[in-house]
């Protein structure tokens, strides 16, 4: 059971926070004013699972009182039974909406996510499943009505990616795929398998925040080296005669990101350059994060090829995702796009670590 009384010393900041949304010196400073914005809506959020999670606690005590009274009305405590029953069955998920609001959000939660996409291990069977995932993905964020934006992308012929590079613009959709990053292994018969043998190929993924006015980063354009050349479609053919393709590397790091999917040069520079700052701040970020031992590293990955995260093991039907050890058997559904089960799972052992540190 959770301490009513932390709870309140929490919810006792919401007056402070109030008085600060109306302090003209808050008024007029952007960032500081969203900051206090995010927390305001936290705390609103935290006195609302509160209040619910506290009321089913004192509708159980009531009705144990009516249950177990050995004067009391049979049938009014066979009632009462049958709502402890209901009141039990609800708690535990009440009770992890609270220790959710107790645990600070990450202020990157709320913002769009990048994604890079790349074949690995497994030729055009790799890049075939690199596309599974791009559609996987798309197809989970075209339900929650977030859009997708293509920034680069590098073809086979048959259908399937080398890399791909997109951004997800919505409400909290980095808080949402932020555990996304690392290997993904697929065990399939491949449609270039003539002898109906199963493969098995992977793709890695990296997952980070896009960088937005918020973020003071200074990037000098002596650090930038721009490369101007003729963008490419599926298979390498061209697809316009003209340079608007941009690549732009950040010289102090080797961070590259290219552009392509505009016809406009001065386009397709902007939408490199945004990600190539998501790139270095995410950078930073894991940095700092790794010197401090932060144990959340375990989940949102690298991308690194060799942290092989989950299995789609397609003669199955099944899914595995291996850093919590859980199995799906709903395989065909889950490339459709339901990929609620895997992340809201991801979410739910996240915070339990979240809340024992």
């Amino acid at each position: 059971m959770i301490d009513r009384s932390h709870i309140q010393r929490v919810l006792d900041k919401l007056q402070a926070v109030e008085a600060d949304l109306s302090d003209p010196a808050v008024l007029g400073n952007p960032k500081a004013y969203r900051e206090k914005m995010r927390e305001h809506a936290a705390l609103r959020k935290l006195e609302s699972t509160a209040n619910a999670y506290f009321r089913l606690l004192d509708e159980q005590e009531g009705n144990r009182e009516l249950a177990s009274d050995p004067d009391g009305d049979p049938e009014l405590a066979a009632m009462a039974q049958e709502e402890l029953e209901r009141i039990e069955a609800a708690l535990p998920e009440a009770e992890r909406q609270v220790l959710a609001g107790l645990i600070p959000p990450d202020p990157t939660d709320a913002r769009n996510a990048v994604f890079e996409i790349r074949a690995g291990t497994g030729g055009e069977e790799a890049a075939l499943f690199a596309a599974v995932l791009f559609r996987m993905y798309s197809k989970y964020c075209d339900a929650k009505g977030w859009k997708i934006s293509i920034i680069d992308a590098s073809g086979t012929e048959l259908g399937g990616y080398k890399e791909i590079v997109f951004t997800v613009v919505g409400d909290g959709a980095y808080g949402t795929f932020k555990f996304e990053s690392g290997g993904h292994r697929v065990q399939r018969v491949p449609e270039t398998e003539a002898q109906g043998r199963i493969h098995t190929s992977a793709a890695t993924l990296i997952v980070f925040p896009e960088a937005d006015e918020d973020d003071e980063l200074d990037i000098p354009e002596s650090d930038l080296r721009v490369d101007i050349f003729c963008a490419g479609g599926h298979g390498g053919q061209g697809v316009n005669t003209t340079y608007s393709a941009i690549r732009i590397t950040h010289l102090p790091t080797g961070l590259v990101a290219q552009c392509q999917d505009e016809r406009s040069q001065h386009r397709n520079k902007e939408k490199a350059m945004a990600v190539l700052r998501s790139r270095i701040l995410d950078q930073r970020r894991q940095a700092e994060e790794a010197e401090l031992g932060k144990t959340r590293l375990d989940l949102r990955g690298s991308g690194d090829r060799s942290q092989r995260i989950r299995t789609y093991n397609f003669p199955q039907n099944r899914v595995t995702d291996h850093r919590i050890n859980l199995t799906l058997y709903s395989l065909d559904r889950v490339v459709e796009g339901e990929l609620d089960p895997l992340l809201d799972a991801l979410h739910a052992y996240d915070m339990e670590a979240r809340s024992k540190i």
